[in-house]
């Protein structure tokens, strides 16, 4: 059996410098992608966790949303047509000023790592294909912030690509790949409780789902 992932074991493997660097790195890609990437992500179909997110906040409708690695605003959109009070986050500026004109939103334009997010305000964050560019020794102060700027049993919503615990550089972008056992270590350290787990894209074999989509809420 492969020995369970230790968080802490990469603390402060990059200074700085080197965070700021991959930050830059990630960010120009998109920047420099925008629109391609606009072309051949807005008619992916996301409905099963749209639903997962929606269905497991609680209260009235409607929700206060933020939309963390909002993109050019597909899913900011999504939200906002069903009347939701929805906010997007992006780190680059080309996205940042897609998402604002195709979804009406506000959109904060700021780097995961350095956000300055309300307290205690979102029902719900969706991070669709994001916090995986997030370097693991900043992924558990990253994950705080989230339950910080969450409502009490505020719900997050996770995906991404799903691999055997390795990050660096790949495709111009930083990224990491974590099981699902690694993952449920970072999450559940922050402070929230799984609601949720499930592969995509659904109906396949587990081997021709590269997507780990998890839900959590705030305890």
């Amino acid at each position: 059996m492969k020995p369970k992932a230790n968080p802490d074991k990469l603390l402060n493997a990059h200074d700085k410098e080197q965070l700021r660097r991959m930050t830059e790195l990630t960010i120009k890609h998109y920047d420099r992608s925008a629109q391609d990437f606009w072309h051949g992500t807005k008619n992916h179909d996301v409905s099963q966790n749209y639903k997962a997110f929606l269905e497991a906040i609680e209260g009235d409708q409607p929700y206060t949303i933020l939309d963390l690695g909002c993109g050019p605003g597909r899913d900011l959109h999504y939200f906002q047509t069903l009347g939701h009070d929805a906010t997007g986050l992006d780190g680059s500026k080309e996205f940042v000023a897609m998402a604002r004109s195709y979804s009406g939103c506000d959109v904060f334009h700021q780097d995961f790592l350095a956000m300055t997010l309300p307290q205690s305000h979102f029902d719900g964050v969706f991070a669709n294909a994001s916090l995986f560019h997030v370097p693991s020794q900043e992924l558990p102060s990253v994950l705080l912030e989230l339950s910080a700027t969450l409502k009490p049993r505020g719900v997050l919503l996770c995906s991404n690509p799903r691999g055997n615990n390795d990050e660096g550089v790949s495709g111009e972008r930083y990224s990491c790949f974590f099981d699902l056992d690694t993952w449920r270590d970072y999450v559940t350290a922050a402070g929230f409780c799984e609601v949720q787990c499930y592969f995509r894209p659904p109906g396949l074999p587990r081997h021709k789902q590269p997507w780990l989509v998890t839900v959590w809420r705030k305890e």
